[in-house]
């Protein structure tokens, strides 16, 4: 009975150090940004777009198609960043222990 307690208190301080991983995601903004500066993105930790700047020489009618890729573009940017930064906190919170590719954490 003392290895099945000390198993549900290793998985109740997980649970305790994967919420604080979250909460941190959460309020985790990273930059992105695409031709050489001119559109821009923050996403938050866990993917969310807070913001997006677009340079006004990019605002020509003529050429949308342009300015599309470039918000595309500094998207993935920032979406590649937050990802990382996910996975570092999830590493930490596993103790680096490799999960198999496409586990999502938290269940």
């Amino acid at each position: 009975m003392k290895n099945l307690a000390g198993l549900m208190k290793q998985a109740s301080q997980m649970q305790a150090k994967m919420e604080a991983a979250q909460s941190n995601l959460a309020s985790l903004i990273v930059d992105g940004s695409a031709g050489a500066g001119l559109v821009t993105v923050k996403l938050t930790g866990k993917g969310e777009m807070r913001d997006l700047k677009i340079d006004p020489q990019l605002a020509d009618p003529s050429d949308i198609e342009t300015l599309q890729d470039l918000i595309v573009a500094a998207y993935t940017d920032a979406k590649t960043k937050a990802e990382a930064a996910s996975s570092e906190a999830m590493r930490d919170v596993t103790g680096g222990l490799d999960l198999p590719a496409g586990l999502k954490l938290p269940f």
